[in-house]
């Protein structure tokens, strides 16, 4: 009996909260975990960046030597280079492409005429991949300026920075390269989000289903915090590549370098091998493991807060 109310309750229409909560809960979870992780962000990126020029010496050798190393020449707020438009990103893709995934998610199921509480995996991915498309063509002007502000390193003596804060920066590369440089690195964007969000909201969705229903977890706090992680490492193992591409593009553009997708993918391959697309693992592990962490284990509070009851699966 307690197990048919159970279900009765996952499937009774007030446990869905409103798009509008539901968009806000998960843009304040997402600013939680970039404000965690910018530092390692920063450090990720500059990883991600070395061997964009052949005559680069390699300046960064892993991820605690990069940290020391920026900190020590630039400045300890160095590395929350970035932190405005990462905000600003925040609010933008990850409060779409996380609030968006549950209602794409549950209207594919009833296109296919899954009951409510048992979505297949494959559905659960496109969802994903489907909300991961949408976030990046509304939010990708935040994610070219947040790579160029982290990537720009403290300037000489008597030398303005170029760009000096997040909403002159808008200004600048808009007057400057035209209203599409801030769309520049859309396609390995879109094709880095869909897999990190198929990676990682799609697979807390399904590994936290398991627990609570295969292994009796309760949707408590450990459930959540199991299921972040799993996620974590699987988005920034199968994410990793488009992540390095994406960097590449949106900075390589400031320079007058970017010739295209193609171009970027061809060169790192040729200069620095396949292994390059992986440039900054360590960082992207540590950075969106402790990311996951942040954003569900906020994201499941906040949740509970505004009175959402259990979630379906």
């Amino acid at each position: 009996m307690p197990q048919q109310q159970q279900e009765q309750n996952l499937a009774k229409p007030g446990s869905v909260l409103p798009f509008y909560q539901a968009f806000a809960a998960s843009a304040v979870a997402a600013c939680t975990g970039e404000i965690a992780t910018m530092p390692i962000d920063t450090v990720k990126v500059r990883l991600q960046l070395q061997g964009t020029s052949q005559s680069q010496t390699v300046k960064y050798k892993g991820t605690l030597s990069t940290l020391v190393t920026v900190a020590r020449q630039e400045g300890v707020m160095s590395l929350y280079k970035g932190l405005v438009p990462g905000l600003h990103r925040q609010v933008l893709l990850g409060g779409v492409r996380i609030a968006a995934y549950a209602p794409i998610r549950d209207y594919y199921a009833s296109l296919l005429h899954e009951q409510p509480g048992h979505t297949s995996i494959p559905t659960k991915i496109a969802a994903a991949l489907s909300a991961g498309t949408l976030a990046v063509l509304v939010g990708n002007p935040t994610d070219v300026l947040k790579c160029r502000m982290q990537a720009q390193g403290k300037p000489a003596p008597g030398v303005a920075a170029k760009y000096p804060s997040a909403l002159a920066a808008y200004r600048i590369i808009a007057r400057q390269e035209g209203i599409r440089a801030l769309w520049t690195g859309t396609t390995p964007n879109i094709a880095r989000n869909s897999v990190v969000n198929a990676a990682e909201l799609a697979t807390y969705d399904q590994i936290k289903e398991v627990l609570m229903h295969s292994f009796g977890l309760n949707d408590d706090i450990y459930c959540h915090l199991s299921a972040s992680l799993c996620a974590g490492f699987l988005a920034v193992t199968a994410g990793s590549p488009f992540d390095v591409i994406k960097s590449r593009c949106m900075v390589l553009s400031a320079k007058g370098d970017y010739r295209g997708v193609g171009h970027v993918v061809m060169q790192t391959l040729r200069l620095e091998g396949p292994l390059a697309f992986w440039s900054g693992y360590g960082a992207n592990f540590a950075r969106l493991s402790i990311w996951n962490v942040c954003m569900f284990l906020t994201l499941e509070q906040l949740r509970k807060l505004l009175g959402a009851a259990q979630t379906a699966h």
